[in-house]
């Protein structure tokens, strides 16, 4: 009980910090919040604050939002941020807003590492289980990692996406599957790809059922979640058209995301790619592109299939480098979850490499993009450049937990291999 309650005083007093770090920062630096917002690493077409806001202008005003087309985010944002003051004019608000997001994430976050999880699940026991961070640890390295406070001061919108997925994880690991879709809905409804995670997320729920009402088919359980997710996601829809009067926001915020429309530079590697795309093969390679990025869902859950949650932690890496309009902000989700396979930590191959290249484009990326923007001395290839070392970085990261998930997985199928020098070929 006493461990319990100083646990809880622990994260109350690490909570209270994080946030108190940001009220500073927003309170010592007022022009940080509209510097970082302007951040191509931060800010996306569909994620934009600045372009939320023009939305809200719009909406406002009784004028359908995307008729400018700038605003290509969820149309149910628009009354959630219409309830704040003016945020130009009250940012506070704003900022409180954003700050309680954070801590919810964090939460969810620490739930996730509580539970043991990502070590022990229903079909596989880690021989290295007892090498793991506490959910302390975790939620702080979250709060306190510079990606995650430099997200939450440019306020981009993707941070509801963020927080929506941990909180559909922990509930599938809670035991909770019918809250957990609804999560992933959300989730769903404002970025779109994260319904590719519907498939191991059904898996991660049906490992942690409640054993008073557990389903013992599997299929008949995945159906079940199958239908509650396309019912969340036909009432939101169905919400945002009685809000616009028209579907048109179909087209405006996942229309783009599927088309590619908006070539604005970001850190992912789409844009520079249909930059200098011939018209005649661009529908070709965004169905080559958007495959891509999906096929990793099937291959994954059936080769992890003991381990969901690490096919989780995969598969937002693999969406934070290669979807269509990537920030930062992917960056941090995979970040936040890499700490919860602490215990694999000792089989990873690369992480200096990693950790230097991922540093190096941190850096150096605004230089480059000041070089080519600002100052002039520079072009396009200043900048993508340096994003292909960004994304370079993150794939070494990726790979290398993924090997070091699938080693700890064959050390405990073949003991007497344990600690000894594999070759691939």
């Amino acid at each position: 009980m006493n461990n319990g309650k100083m646990d809880s005083q622990g994260t109350v007093g690490l909570y209270a910090a994080a946030a108190l770090l940001r009220l500073l920062l927003y309170a010592f630096f007022p022009g940080l919040p509209d510097l970082l917002t302007a951040r191509v690493e931060i800010s996306t077409p569909v994620t934009s604050f600045k372009r939320l806001q023009e939305g809200l202008f719009l909406y406002n005003h009784n004028v359908s939002p995307y008729d400018g087309g700038v605003y290509h985010q969820a149309p149910l944002l628009l009354p959630l941020f219409s309830l704040l003051p003016d945020p130009s004019t009250y940012p506070i608000f704003a900022y409180v807003l954003y700050i309680i997001v954070d801590l919810l994430s964090a939460d969810a976050l620490y739930k996730i590492a509580e539970s043991g999880e990502a070590s022990v699940s229903r079909l596989f026991t880690s021989g290295r289980k007892e090498r793991r961070w506490s959910g302390y640890i975790v939620a702080a390295i979250f709060l306190f990692n510079p990606f995650t406070i430099a997200t939450c001061m440019g306020r981009p919108t993707n941070v509801f996406t963020s927080c929506a997925i941990l909180h559909a994880i922990a509930k599938a690991i809670s035991g909770n599957p019918f809250t957990s879709m609804l999560a992933l809905s959300f989730a769903s409804y404002l970025s779109m790809y994260p319904i590719l995670l519907l498939p191991p997320l059904i898996l991660l729920a049906y490992d942690r059922q409640h054993s008073s009402n557990r389903t013992s088919s599997i299929l008949q359980f995945a159906g079940i979640n199958v239908a509650v997710v396309t019912v969340c996601l036909s009432i939101l829809f169905v919400a945002s058209y009685l809000l616009t009067g028209s579907w048109e926001f179909l087209i405006s915020t996942y229309g783009i995301q599927l088309t590619l429309t908006d070539l604005t530079p970001n850190v992912g590697l789409w844009w520079y790619f249909f930059v200098e795309m011939f018209d005649s093969f661009r529908a070709f390679f965004l169905a080559v592109f958007w495959l891509h990025l999906s096929c990793y869902v099937g291959g994954l859950s059936i080769r992890i299939r003991s381990q969901p949650l690490a096919v989780l932690t995969l598969l937002i890496g693999v969406f934070a480098i290669f979807k269509p309009y990537p920030s930062i902000a992917d960056t941090t989700l995979f970040l936040a979850m890499v700490p919860l396979f602490r215990h694999v930590f000792p089989l990873l191959r690369y992480t200096f490499v990693s950790a230097s290249t991922i540093l190096y484009s941190t850096f150096l990326g605004p230089s480059f993009y000041y070089l080519w923007i600002y100052a002039g001395s520079g072009n396009a290839n200043f900048f993508y450049a340096i994003t292909l070392v960004w994304s370079l970085g993150q794939s070494l990261l990726l790979s290398d937990l993924a090997f070091a998930v699938l080693r700890d997985e064959w050390e405990v199928e073949r003991p007497e291999m344990v600690g000894k020098e594999i070759r691939q070929i």
